[in-house]
């Protein structure tokens, strides 16, 4: 596994790239706590990691775990509603991820918004 590239958002919340269950134990090892996987299971074929099998390695890395699948295009105000909760209450810092690191951005970005 080579080391992810992981983008800072703010003082708790890092984006990343797609993410394999090998990385758990990296996100673990320095310092995450919590990660939130924001892409949909097989959006780009049947070589894609799965859900499933990321979350069983990040919880036995020690990790909170969520799944918020959320389409690339589109963000609907109840997605983003969502994944401001989970930044809420997951605990810090969390590494959020989805196929580029662009679409946690801008769900950041929306979230960030609702706390006016």
């Amino acid at each position: 596994m080579s080391t992810p590239n992981v983008h800072r958002l703010s003082d708790t919340v890092c984006a990343a790239a797609q993410l394999d269950p090998a990385a758990m134990a990296w996100a673990a090892a320095n310092g995450f706590k919590s990660v939130i996987n924001n892409r949909p299971d097989f959006e780009h074929g049947p070589d894609q990691p799965t859900n499933a099998s990321i979350e069983a390695a990040a919880r036995a890395a020690g990790l909170q775990y969520a799944f918020l699948p959320v389409a690339g295009g589109y963000q609907s105000p109840e997605e983003i509603a969502q994944f401001a909760e989970l930044l809420e209450s997951l605990p810090t810092p969390i590494l959020a991820f989805c196929r580029s690191g662009a679409r946690v951005g801008k769900l950041f970005q929306a979230a960030s918004a609702l706390k006016g």
